[in-house]
């Protein structure tokens, strides 16, 4: 007969809006194991399985501390309750907490203050997927159902035995995702075989309760800043769209692929912070609450790209196209290898055309055609890295023509990489990124077209890829050129392009005066003009990923903030509750202009 073996849970503790599949061991009939599901509408030799998730309801009220989502509260902050912080983030487990928490609270208060001031958008900003209610949940998962039933009446419920306890039956499916209404409380979930005639449980359930469930941390919210001289607010409608037709916003974001998530190599982030059940729901959060035109995503894992970011991306309107990296130096399943993934909006754009590079394939090309026979398998050992670029071509859907060309489409060419080389392989790096700016160069002389060079490009803004990207060429001198054993760098002179590159973060660096502008700067390297940091690690804090855009084609309008040592916490790397990548997104709000005539 079917029966239960064991039942376990993948994650430590439950969190809002983050799926929960147990762990169901079965021994079937033939006292073979299987994890196999055995739903009522597909029984096995006459009998199925049951699911019940409960709410152990107490009459005790529990508040999570902000600081630290797996400690019960035990204090207060008066001054979020006067300054209208939205109260989750009040709560701390320790004076302690609440003393090394400072600097960064201390903006909590200082934003709310600005808020009272300024009026009410920023506060929507400030208490997104927060509610306002005593217990300080979060409310982003207020319309998620679970199972048959979405809503179980106040009936469904059972005395534990405990003084003040009860069940509150929540979810009928293997599957539950945890509700605003379960912060603080513990969750049971319960599995029993049933005899698909009878519809009797046989033999006895298994059980297995939860840690408290928390809410899903809500990291400081990242506001778009004019560098055009113009308030932003004018560039927004209502839904956070660009009002300006001639307007669009890029996101590029490195997610960090589940694959490479290692608690070895992010040891300082929590095990339930670090599963792909929660990061993903985070990265989603986080990506839809930018309202980019076009999302530029790395390290996306193949299955996640199909199961995941598609589909749900789909929802808000999202068209997807997607490069998976090759596999010549892959080991492992397909289904992880990570690529790049680009995303639209329909409502905005339409697709004209896709260019896939695939630096393996110009690897080999280079080595025919260059080195010597005898060092042909060493130098394919040195090139094929699997990285790729994706490259998009679309066309706007709305008007930005010169009055001298009424009804010209306005194209525009989104190139979206990972050059995810070792550093040690300097001659690789450049080589790779000189490979794609000679292709778009092609695309370039083929087409009038605008152009937007993203991505992680793995290199900081000394080296000399930055230098070919941001400056068209490459100082002979430069101490990157030492290092090219298979001389695939020389002559020196033809590591160049003609196409007018310049980074967008460089947009904060020539803004005018004023607090914003002042605040801007204070993240920026005054020696390179581009951000102190894009990635953060216990071991490496500095800048990896850019928006390179054509400046005779298109200007910046506004930038997505940068984080600063206020914004993370002190001794905090990524990833981290808040933050689900080791990189930080990048977001740019671009105006389209006419091509100056040369």
């Amino acid at each position: 007969m079917l029966s239960v073996i064991r039942v376990h849970l993948p994650s430590e503790i439950p969190i809002v809006g983050c799926e929960l599949t147990p762990y169901v061991l079965l021994r079937r009939p033939d006292k073979t194991p299987t994890t196999d599901d055995v739903p009522e509408s597909a029984p096995l030799e006459g009998h199925f399985l049951k699911y019940r998730w409960y709410r152990v309801q107490s009459d005790k009220k529990v508040a999570i501390c902000s600081v630290h989502p797996s400690e019960v509260a035990t204090l207060q902050c008066l001054g979020c309750l006067k300054s209208k912080v939205p109260v989750a983030k009040s709560y701390h487990c320790s004076t302690k907490c609440f003393s090394d928490a400072w600097q960064h609270h201390r903006v909590l208060h200082e934003r709310a203050a600005s808020v009272a001031t300024e009026g009410n958008d920023e506060e929507e900003l400030l208490r997104l997927n927060s509610s306002g209610s005593g217990s300080g949940v979060l409310s982003t998962s207020s319309s998620l159902t679970n199972g048959s039933s979405a809503v179980y009446p106040s009936s469904v419920t059972q005395k534990t035995g405990v003084a003040g306890e009860t069940l509150v039956e929540v979810g009928r499916s293997k599957t539950y995702t945890p509700m605003a209404d379960d912060v603080g409380h513990v969750l049971k979930f319960e599995c029993v075989v049933v005899n698909a005639e009878t519809k009797q449980n046989v033999g006895h359930s298994c059980t297995i309760l939860t840690s408290r469930v928390i809410p899903a941390p809500s990291p400081s919210p990242r506001r778009l800043i004019p560098v055009s001289g113009s308030d932003v607010i004018k560039h927004l409608d209502p839904n956070g769209r660009p009002l300006s037709m001639g307007s669009f916003t890029v996101l590029s974001y490195n997610i960090l692929a589940d694959t490479y998530a290692s608690s070895d190599l992010y040891s300082y982030c929590p095990t339930w912070a670090l599963s792909w059940t929660y990061r993903r729901q985070n990265l989603l959060r986080e990506i839809v609450k930018y309202r980019a035109d076009i999302v530029c995503l790395q390290e996306v894992q193949n299955d996640h790209f199909d199961e995941f970011f598609a589909p749900e991306l789909d929802k808000h309107g999202y068209q997807a196209l997607f490069k998976r990296k090759t596999n010549e130096v892959f080991v492992g399943n397909t289904n992880t290898i990570d690529g790049c993934a680009t995303f639209f909006r329909r409502d905005r754009f339409s697709h004209v055309k896709k260019y896939e590079v695939e630096f393996n394939k110009a690897a080999q090309s280079l080595t025919e055609a260059l080195i010597p026979v005898a060092q042909k398998k060493t130098a394919l050992s040195r090139l094929v890295k699997d990285n790729v670029a994706l490259i998009v071509v679309l066309e706007a859907k709305f008007g930005n023509q010169a009055a001298d060309n009424p009804g010209k489409r306005q194209l525009l060419c989104v190139a979206n990489t990972h050059v995810n080389v070792p550093h040690e392989l300097a001659d690789v790096k450049l080589w790779q990124v000189h490979t794609l700016l000679k292709g778009l160069e092609k695309i370039a002389a083929s087409a009038d077209i605008p152009m937007l060079v993203c991505g992680d490009f793995n290199t900081t803004p000394a080296s000399a890829p930055h230098s070919l990207l941001a400056m068209g060429k490459v100082d002979p001198f430069h101490p990157d050129l030492t290092v090219d054993p298979l001389g695939i760098l020389r002559p020196h002179t033809k590591l160049t392009h003609q196409l007018p590159l310049v980074s967008a973060y460089s947009s904060f660096a020539r803004m005018g005066g004023g607090p914003i502008a002042e605040q801007q700067r204070r993240t920026m390297d005054p020696a390179s003009n581009e951000p102190l940091f894009t990635n953060c690690t216990r071991d490496f804090l500095g800048t990896l990923d850019y928006i390179f855009y054509t400046a005779d084609t298109l200007a910046v309008e506004s930038l997505l903030e940068l984080l600063d040592e206020e914004s993370l916490r002190k001794d905090t790397a990524l990833p981290s509750p808040e933050w689900s990548s080791d990189h930080i997104a990048l977001l740019a709000e671009f105006r389209c202009m006419p091509r100056t005539r040369r």
